[in-house]
Order: C-alpha cells, then sequence, then structure tokens
C-alpha cells in the first residue's frame, strides 16, 4: 500500500483509476464523495505503523444557498441571523472521515458543517480557504459569484494542489490547540478546482506523516480523477436523500490489492 511520504508516480496512476470510478453505482454526489474519502483514508497508510496516514479526510463544494438541504439551509441562517439571497455561495462539507465517530458523518459535524461566503471580506477571514483558494490559483470573486460564460474551457486549468508541509504552527491551519496538536497533525494536502457549473470541490487530507513537495505535485494529477468521479451530478442530485451514508469496506477498491 502506498505511503505519503513516498508518493509514486505509479501509486498515482493506479489510485487514479480507481478514483475516476466512484462515481458509478450511486446517486448522487454526497454518496460519491463518501466513498472517495473512504478509499483515500484506507488506502494511503502510515509505513511505519500501518495505520491510516490521515487523522482526517474531507470533501468540500461549493453551492448555491438555495441548493442546499433544509439542515444546511438552516445552519446558515442561523450563523448569519438573516435569510440570505438564494445565490449566496456556502461552502459546504459533503463527505467526512476519520479518527473520531463524530467525524464520520458530515451531520455530526460541529463548526464545519457550511460556511457562508458572504463577501471577500468574510472568505479573507478564513486562512485556510483563502490560502487553498490562492494555491489553487483562483480568485475569490471568482468562487463566490462565479460566471458561467468565463468557466467554458477554464475549469480544466483550474485543477491544482493546497499544501501545507508544516502544520503545527502555520498560520494556515486553524485549531493548533485543539486538533492539530493532539493528533499529530504534520502536514496537510489539498486537492481539487472547478466544475463545469462554477462550483469548486476540494479534498483535504489532515496527515499524520509528513507530506513533501514532491508527493503534492502528484496529487494534482488526482484532481481530475475526482472531478471525473463528481462531474455526472454537477447541478443535479447533490445529496444523499437517504440520510447518512453506511459504506461497507467491500465496496471500495483499495490499493492493498497492487
Amino acid at each position: 500500500m502506498p505511503n505519503l511520504t513516498k508518493f509514486t508516480f505509479t501509486d498515482m496512476v493506479e489510485c487514479g483509476f480507481d478514483l475516476c470510478q466512484l462515481g458509478l453505482g450511486v446517486e448522487s454526489m454526497e454518496s460519491a464523495s463518501n466513498k472517495i474519502v473512504q478509499y483515500l483514508y484506507e488506502s494511503l497508510i502510515d509505513e511505519q505503523t500501518g495505520a491510516p496516514a490521515c487523522a482526517l479526510i474531507r470533501c468540500f463544494k461549493t453551492h448555491s444557498y438555495d441548493e442546499l438541504d433544509a439542515e444546511l439551509s438552516e445552519s446558515v441562517r442561523s450563523q448569519l441571523d438573516y435569510t440570505p439571497y438564494l445565490t449566496m455561495k456556502c461552502l459546504t462539507m459533503l463527505a467526512t472521515i476519520g479518527e473520531k465517530a463524530e467525524w464520520n458523518s458530515r451531520h455530526t459535524s460541529v463548526g464545519h458543517k457550511v460556511i457562508p461566503l458572504v463577501s471577500e471580506d468574510v472568505v479573507a477571514q478564513f486562512p485556510m480557504i483563502s490560502q487553498l483558494l490562492k494555491q489553487f490559483g483562483l480568485d475569490v470573486s471568482t468562487v463566490i459569484r462565479p460566471s458561467r460564460e468565463l468557466m467554458v474551457g477554464t475549469e480544466e486549468k483550474k485543477l491544482n494542489v493546497f499544501h501545507v508541509p508544516i502544520a503545527p504552527e502555520s498560520p494556515y491551519i486553524p485549531a493548533q490547540k485543539s486538533f492539530v496538536i493532539p493528533f499529530g497533525i504534520q502536514s496537510v494536502l489539498g486537492f481539487g478546482g472547478l466544475l463545469p457549473s462554477g462550483n469548486l470541490f476540494a479534498i483535504i487530507m489532515f496527515s499524520k506523516v509528513f507530506i513533501p513537495r514532491s508527493t503534492a505535485e502528484i496529487f494534482k494529477s488526482l484532481a481530475p480523477s475526482v472531478r471525473s468521479a463528481l462531474l455526472r451530478f454537477d447541478g443535479k442530485a447533490i445529496f444523499d436523500q437517504m440520510g447518512l451514508v453506511n459504506l461497507a469496506k467491500s465496496e471500495i477498491p483499495s490499493l492493498a490489492r497492487y
């Protein structure tokens, strides 16, 4: 099984093939996202312990307020204390998996279930989001006010990585005392970009092993695979209508077979 410290081109090819398939046989983008984060969590290991290399992996996507389900809409209204305009973008957690039980469902997330992207000034208050957009090569205005005309033919060029090699004491990674230090987070790696709708998607991995820049560069090539898995649901079935998704491990391909 591959490890993040020594992730190779061969690992990338095998992983990319599997990721492309995870959008098949499911009925929503949420279900596909759950399969993607579970696959990465179970496939990427710490070479020293054989345990998952990541303490937490999450998938986020931007949505307009009027595309949110009832639970998320209520969360946005409670955060803002008013009903926002229908097309306001919100960064929404689609899938999550990790060491703690409450990290294994978006419904039990406490503080990152949905983040209203009210304006450029509000986004600037979230250093990790701001840095992710910067490293992705995206302007904040492109994300919170996407133009379909400007998106034509450009989404493939907007696939990139977000990399923080040293997470402890990094100004871009919040919750240092409550998360980074106690869970031994060494590096953070994200990859994703834009869908044809203009919405952003991103996989963010909080690793307990050091992730070098060479691995980050290879993961840039996995962004198109995740995009392919999510693409068939863009602007269509986003949320799982059955509620919580429980996936058997046997349903998810693993790089252990190679």
